[in-house]
């Protein structure tokens, strides 16, 4: 085993803090990833905090984690000593259900092995994420960074680049069509700079105005400030696909009438329960649908398309030791848009 140096949160109310964790010598298909940058997720303080209950503690925290290959397993095949890679929010699945046979392991019929704040499937061990030196992983659950994309701004790409590509690719955004993105977070600064790189004319919707200039920088062709409720008359009917990243309660059926006939808004947020009415469904035969991340397949179309298209993370780098401050931050919003840590800090820390 690996002596490894982490943070982690020794109950729901503690805060991160130095930890040390043992890491297995990479099994025969099994990869050893020396970690560089990982980025922190909302999840993260979520779990963190137990707000969705059943936290395992001690919880290593992270799964937007990019690092280079340090040692691979006598069967593996995909990977070398060297590589540059990424692990995103699950690291096993049970690979026999109709939907890990398709690539979509996020919907597995047992459940996804979650990167940490989970369960091994053979040892019943937790695992422990990214706010670590090293991590050990099988090589079909890991992802290649593709040259082309600075790896500290990848890092969040293996969850809020994948959560919001995916129902862009699922449900057929293509080139000129109407997309509104709810919410200007770190999701939805990665659906406002993949759909326009998939051709879309983007629109933001976003309860501050102070957001315009963001948006528009980021690809945005327009931006509407929806605490005007008159909003949501001018644009009725505008919209060919929302993809709504917020996760405070709001009104969806406000959002719904912006669709056109036949159109579809898909939630990445979970707030609270909201009340919906047939109506904006039935008068439109509008869909209202949700998507989570994406599988290892789609999450690798992701990145090989980012790399394409120049679309990276905007990020503010951070030193292990400021990562409480970065989750209060994080609750006020205080991030353009996303934290990662820098895991150099972690290990001259150790």
């Amino acid at each position: 085993m690996l002596d490894t140096p982490a943070y982690a949160a020794q109950s729901a109310d503690a805060p991160l803090a130095p930890f040390r964790i043992a890491r297995r010598a990479p099994r025969a298909n099994e990869v050893l990833i020396d970690i560089l940058y990982c980025g922190v997720c909302h999840s993260d303080l979520h779990q963190v905090r137990d707000e969705w209950g059943g936290s395992i503690f001690p919880m290593v925290p992270g799964h937007e984690i990019v690092g280079r290959v340090a040692e691979v397993g006598s069967a593996v095949t995909r990977y070398k000593v060297g590589d540059s890679v990424g692990v995103g929010c699950f690291v096993d699945s049970c690979r026999a259900c109709p939907q890990c046979r398709a690539g979509e392991e996020q919907y597995c019929e047992q459940g996804m092995t979650a990167t940490y704040n989970s369960r091994e499937r053979d040892s019943g061990e937790p695992t422990y994420g990214g706010y670590s030196t090293r991590i050990t992983v099988d090589e079909a659950y890991v992802l290649r960074v593709p040259d082309g994309i600075p790896l500290e701004r990848a890092a969040p790409l293996l969850c809020a680049g994948i959560t919001t590509y995916s129902p862009l690719r699922h449900f057929g955004v293509k080139a000129g069509d109407r997309v509104a993105v709810v919410g200007l977070g770190g999701l939805g600064h990665m659906a406002v700079k993949l759909a326009t790189a998939m051709g879309a004319e983007v629109t933001v919707l976003s309860t501050s105005e102070s957001k315009r200039q963001d948006a528009l920088a980021l690809g945005a062709k327009d931006f509407a400030a929806t605490r005007d409720g008159e909003v949501f008359r001018t644009h009725r009917g505008r919209f060919d696909f929302i993809i709504d990243t917020v996760s405070a309660q709001h009104d969806y059926n406000a959002y719904l009438g912006l669709l056109k006939v036949d159109g579809t808004m898909v939630l990445l947020g979970i707030p609270d329960p909201t009340p919906l009415s047939a109506f904006p469904l039935v008068g439109g035969r509008r869909r209202l649908a949700g998507s989570m991340i994406g599988g290892i397949r789609e999450t690798q179309e992701m990145l090989d398309f980012c790399a394409e298209h120049g679309v990276a993370s905007d990020i503010e780098l951070i030193d292990i030791r400021d990562i409480n401050t970065a989750y209060e931050r994080m609750l006020k919003g205080d991030v353009r848009y996303r934290f990662v840590i820098d895991i150099e800090s972690l290990r001259r820390a150790a």
